[in-house]
């Protein structure tokens, strides 16, 4: 069945005073793009994510958040303590020997002088992490059910172009015999204007005939389009990833009704050739989001 690039997962949780929310979101693109953006603390596990991203997505442009809410009440910035009195008095200290007042500006000042404020770096908890882990990948689970889903809409659409391809490839028939006939007699009433000057081989004008329509004939090209045709449904619903191989396909069905065209010499032939290229630009185009 078909599965679109394109999706979204999410999921929300609370762990170690901590309100954490992932988000993954996915786009089309030829190969597996992964964008990470983690907080410091977990980037230790980024290899182990992309592990995981690449192994359920499989292709696409991945973009990958973490986001992480503190709830409680401690922070991982401390006030050094000795060290801001230790600034504050020496600035009282030269405020009263210029003369100038000390007051909460001298505070303020020391505040702001190296080391008195210091960050302590916190360590990944092992349980934590296990907890992050499992809602990325029930993340993963959901970005796979809006891609399944999204599959199922592209699928009808590429599906009913395809067909419509194999309807039009049977309209071609009847036009086809009349084309012939027009041909044979369009050259048959040139040679009668030709005997009238000039002495004709017959032998040879047949043979030369022949070739002429054997050049004209479309009978290949139509049974290997109505082949490419079957293919292609028969890969629709293969499991797995089947963008490529159905980009591949389509290709093949655009050289067959390519030379449908170059070869048909009829107007309503022409025509439904042009339908048919216009149904195969828009798989084309649906394609480029196909798993």
């Amino acid at each position: 069945m078909i599965k679109s690039m394109t999706g979204f997962g999410k999921a929300e949780f609370e762990v170690n005073n901590k309100k954490i929310t992932i988000e993954i979101k996915s786009l089309n693109s030829k190969q597996i793009d992964i964008n990470t953006r983690t907080p410091a603390l977990y980037r230790e596990k980024d290899i182990i994510i992309r592990k995981a991203l690449s192994e359920k997505l499989i292709r696409g442009k991945v973009d990958f958040n973490i986001y992480v809410e503190n709830l409680g009440d401690e922070s991982n910035s401390k006030i050094n303590e000795p060290i801001l009195k230790a600034y504050y008095n020496h600035l009282s200290k030269i405020s009263g020997d210029l003369g100038l007042p000390v007051d909460q500006s001298t505070l303020q000042a020391s505040m702001r002088l190296p080391d008195v404020v210091k960050t302590e770096y916190e360590t990944l908890d092992e349980m934590e992490w296990e907890t992050i882990y499992t809602n990325i990948l029930s993340a993963l689970d959901d970005i796979n059910d809006f891609r399944n889903t999204e599959g199922q809409a592209l699928e009808a659409d590429i599906v009913g172009n395809v067909e419509a391809i194999s309807q039009l490839l049977k309209d071609v028939e009847p036009f086809e015999k009349l084309r012939i006939e027009a041909l044979k007699t369009r050259l048959m009433d040139n040679l009668e204007a030709l005997k009238m000057n000039v002495n004709v081989d017959e032998n040879r004008f047949e043979q030369e005939l022949i070739f002429y329509l054997e050049k004209l004939d479309i009978n290949e090209e139509k049974v290997r389009l109505a082949n490419h045709c079957e293919y292609f449904f028969e890969t629709v619903k293969q499991k797995g990833s089947s963008g490529k191989k159905l980009g591949f396909i389509s290709q093949e069905l655009g050289r067959e009704i390519n030379t449908i065209g170059s070869k048909a010499n009829n107007t309503e032939i022409q025509r439904i050739v042009v339908q048919m290229k216009d149904h195969l630009e828009r798989v084309k185009e649906q394609l480029l989001n196909v798993l």
